[in-house]
């Protein structure tokens, strides 16, 4: 618990600097507006209640992309039942569009592999009651430098991105002028409120300047990592670091520690299963990035794993933390409503451990007697808990409880 209220001090102190030296990058007024600033989101497009939920194209096809695979994708996500569980934005990432743009300043979707061009795709997309997303970056080029960013182009991109049906924008933040991403970002915030259409916006500045000490006003989600690889070491970090902003997080605007690797072959069952715990209860965007074409049993019992999706998408909309740390055993924990906890027994080391997690750390009165979910097991323990729940885990793996109060 001490390791708790240190955080919650320095978040205050990191909020408090930041806000002194930062705002006027985001706030478009003289001193005298910035109370009012900070009061009132930039972006009040009214989405991301909820975590978004969908697929990318990055992770598994990183540039080898075009419309068919998109298309199929789609496809996919009806076929398999996903879109029925939330799965509903199909994002393309980097590499869409030609490498300059045309005469008019429009960007253009590379005719050798988007021919029909991206609103055929979009209306492709939303004629399965999908939605489609698109990527850029607030720079003068994006990631790949395979075509241009929006930098200095936000409006024209804003209006470009709606008259062709797009509902979410990933941004990132590759090539830029060297200005603050407090000052590039809103721009495009600004051009979006603009456009004509709700569009979900992404922050992908990759936690430079700390994204969720300002992401609120100014994105939907915010990136608080660098990039995820498909290993175990790339997904246990990213989580980390997330979890520093746990706090941070709330109903329009999310901690984003980076799209899901569930499925691509990196790490062992146990591992996915992991990974999709802690997204789900950290209240992370749940962003497949495998295949779903081919997608095994395997994955699909992870990814469509209803219990889990339910406390990433639980209405209180409070990110779980770290409540106790001991060696290479964790206890991640978060309320959910009606008097519920989610709590995630973690195994991070070599060999197996038995791990205990007490009432006071979960934040559950300490009298309590509680009724045990076995998420991944899908059934409720026949023993009802007093004082703690113990249970044994193995390397790598965790158990992810639903806990509820029965007397």
């Amino acid at each position: 618990m001490e390791r708790s209220w240190r955080s919650s001090v320095l978040l205050l102190m990191l909020h408090v600097l930041f806000m002194s030296k930062e705002m006027n990058g985001v706030d478009a007024g003289p001193p005298k507006h910035r109370l009012l600033m900070e009061r009132r989101n930039l972006l009040a497009n009214g989405l991301g209640l909820t975590p978004q939920m969908g697929w990318s194209s990055w992770n598994h096809f990183a540039c080898n992309i075009d419309e068919k695979v998109i298309k199929e994708t789609a496809d996919a996500l009806i076929s398999t039942g996903l879109s029925k569980l939330g799965y509903t934005y199909v994002n393309i990432d980097d590499c869409w569009a030609e490498k300059a743009r045309d005469e008019k300043g429009n960007l253009v979707p590379k005719k050798s592999t988007f021919p029909s061009g991206m609103k055929a795709v979009a209306d492709y997309v939303h004629s399965k009651g999908l939605k489609l997303g698109i990527y850029s970056s607030a720079g003068y080029f994006t990631c790949s430098k395979a075509m241009p960013g929006s930098l200095g182009y936000e409006e024209h991109d804003a209006k470009t991105f709606a008259s062709w049906g797009i509902d979410y924008l990933k941004y990132d933040n590759c090539y830029n002028d060297g200005t603050k991403p407090t000052v590039r970002y809103p721009v495009m915030t600004r051009a979006l409120m603009k456009a004509g259409r709700p569009i979900f916006f992404s922050l992908c500045e990759w936690g430079d300047l700390h994204p969720a000490l300002w992401g609120a006003k100014v994105g939907n989600s915010w990136r608080t990592t660098n990039d995820i690889t498909d290993t175990w070491d790339s997904m246990i970090t990213r989580a980390d670091y997330n979890e520093f902003f746990a706090e941070l997080a709330r109903p329009g605007g999310w901690n984003d520690p980076d799209m899901l690797e569930v499925g691509n072959g990196g790490m062992t069952k146990n591992e996915y299963i992991v990974h999709f715990s802690l997204w789900a209860i950290s209240k992370a965007p749940l962003i497949l990035g495998c295949n779903l074409r081919n997608i095994t049993k395997e994955t699909m019992e992870i990814v469509t794993n209803k219990e889990a999706i339910a406390i990433n998408k639980d209405p209180l909309g409070v990110q779980a933390k770290k409540v106790r740390m001991e060696g290479d055993i964790e206890i991640w924990a978060g309320p959910l409503s009606g008097y519920r906890v989610a709590a995630v027994l973690l195994n991070r080391g070599p060999i197996k451990y038995s791990i205990t997690a007490e009432w006071d750390d979960l934040g559950i009165p300490p009298t309590s007697i509680v009724k045990a979910r076995d998420v991944w097991e899908h059934k409720t323990l026949k023993t009802q808990f007093a004082r703690n729940i113990t249970a044994t885990v193995d390397s790598h793996s965790c158990k992810l409880y639903i806990l509820k109060p029965v007397s």
